[in-house]
């Protein structure tokens, strides 16, 4: 019988299942959007419930499409979107309150107030006073929903990110653990000790007996329930999406860098295992737990990245399909001096401006559709290059290469820009589904499906190199005025 590692690929728009052969084949992918709420201005959240049955219901979809059953699947891994927030009621598993997304900028005035203690968080957790982490929004929960505080202190309530949620309902309820990826995400986690901090849970008046487990990467965390596959699968591997996307380029060694051009867009440097605290306004991150070691990452955020393309797409009616942006890009010779900041939910790394709001600068009489489509695909590479600025500068060193990973990664102009504009090689691989690639990866690699890191090595195949063909000057010229435009942006608060 052929084996198989399942991976569950839990995003903030869709949830997916992809079943993967020992080489990283795809046998089978099933995908299903779910809703997006926002109550208020500046507010996401998501149903629990329903990123639940489409999670699950898409793992039976990409069984049957392949004309599998559980016996065929050696392990479960999971990859999520991180801080996402949820909590809920251990004895009936119902959420107290709608997921609170890791987008959701509610808790600004949480974060302000936190601004004096922001040196003592940095230590602890490498991440800054921010509404983006999930710390706040736990806080806020607890503070806003009707009995929730009472019911954590008495020990009633649960708390976990996406793959606490989704592995604590497909162990029955048996097993609330959090991997150290995600944990390191909350601003509740010391990533010098690898455990909750009381300190920080202080700060922000969260009950510890709320919080799950910390585990490595790659661990068997515990089995499906026999209701869901019909017999028990072991998961035993998870990780954080932007974690699993730099395992899953095989970034293994210290110096590597990864770039997943998704909803956002997320850089990460592999530091080895130390961790290294930036001046520049990264994150230092966790990048994975692996076989008792600790692996540690600098990280550039950005909040809107393929999100932008998609508000083209729906909210502008520019285009009927995503890949269209780069068709409408190459109509024009350039964007006519028009920059297009996507600072929809504020800006992230290196900024950290939440209250920033998105702009558009130079317009004139001449100024067409493709131009602002060019411009807005231009404002995804643009911000990259700040984030991989802002690293070279941490480490003293030029980044060499790029591995670029996400569904927009598929977009050569934009590939192509971004080896311009950065002045640097940016690969593609064969397959820039890295991020369920890491999650089968370490759910395999505990299972002995993988017996080394090698193995995974021999699974890479280059696509298209794209190296860098934009002279000196007119590179300086476009990063000034991009410069210019992030500036004027973040002098633009209502």
């Amino acid at each position: 019988m052929k084996k198989y590692i399942m991976a569950l690929d839990q995003g903030t728009t869709s949830s997916r299942t992809i079943i993967y052969d020992k080489k990283g084949n795809i046998i089978s992918v099933a995908q299903k959007e779910f809703t997006q709420y926002f109550p208020q201005e500046g507010w996401v959240e998501h149903d629990p419930m329903e990123i639940w049955a489409t999670q699950i219901g898409t793992a039976h979809e990409a069984l049957l499409e392949a004309g599998l059953t559980y016996k065929n699947i050696v392990a479960i891994g999971i990859t999520n979107q991180r801080e996402t927030t949820i909590v809920w009621n251990k004895n009936t598993g119902e959420p107290v309150y709608n997921a609170i997304v890791w987008q959701c900028r509610r808790t600004a005035d949480y974060a302000v107030k936190l601004k004096p203690y922001e040196d003592m968080i940095r230590e602890k957790t490498g991440l800054l006073a921010d509404p983006y982490f999930s710390g706040t929004k736990l806080a806020w929960i607890l503070d806003n929903v009707e009995g929730a505080r009472i019911a954590a202190e008495k020990g009633e309530l649960l708390f976990g990110t996406v793959e606490s949620w989704l592995i604590w309902k497909m162990t029955g309820g048996k097993v609330h653990v959090s991997d150290y990826s995600n944990a390191c995400r909350t601003m509740l986690f010391n990533i010098n000790t690898l455990d909750w901090d009381k300190e920080l849970c202080n700060l922000l008046e969260i009950p510890m007996c709320m919080l799950p487990e910390p585990v490595e990467c790659s661990a068997h965390y515990g089995n499906t329930v026999y209701e869901i596959f019909g017999g028990e699968i072991p998961i035993t591997g998870s990780a954080g999406d932007q974690q699993a996307a730099l395992f899953g380029e095989a970034c293994f060694n210290e110096g590597d860098v990864k770039s997943t051009y998704g909803t956002g867009n997320f850089l990460l440097l592999n530091t080895g295992e130390k961790p290294v605290t930036s001046k520049n306004g990264l994150l230092t991150t966790i990048a994975w737990g692996l076989n008792g070691k600790v692996f540690y990452a600098l990280e550039g955020s950005v909040f809107v990245s393929g999100a932008a393309v998609q508000w083209l797409r729906d909210q502008m009616s520019f285009f009927k399909t995503a890949p269209e942006s780069e068709e409408f890009a190459l109509k024009v010779e350039d964007s006519g001096g028009v920059y297009v900041v996507p600072a929809f939910v504020g800006l992230g790394a290196p900024y950290w401006d939440p209250n920033a709001r998105g702009t558009i600068f130079g317009i004139t009489r001449g100024t067409r559709r493709e131009h602002i489509v060019r411009a807005t695909l231009e404002s995804l590479a643009y911000q990259n290059e700040d984030l991989l600025s802002a690293m070279e500068s941490d480490i003293g060193s030029k980044i060499e290469t790029l591995k670029a990973d996400g569904g927009a990664a598929m977009n050569n102009f934009l590939m192509q820009f971004q080896a311009d504009i950065s002045n640097i090689e940016v690969v593609r691989y064969s397959s820039i589904e890295s991020t369920s690639l890491g999650a089968a990866y370490f759910a395999g690699l505990q299972t002995g499906y993988y017996d080394s890191l090698e193995d995974i090595i021999e699974n890479k195949e280059i696509a298209k190199r794209f190296t860098p063909s934009l002279n000196p000057e007119e590179r300086a010229k476009k990063l000034e005025g991009w410069g210019k435009a992030v500036n004027a942006t973040m002098q633009f608060h209502l």
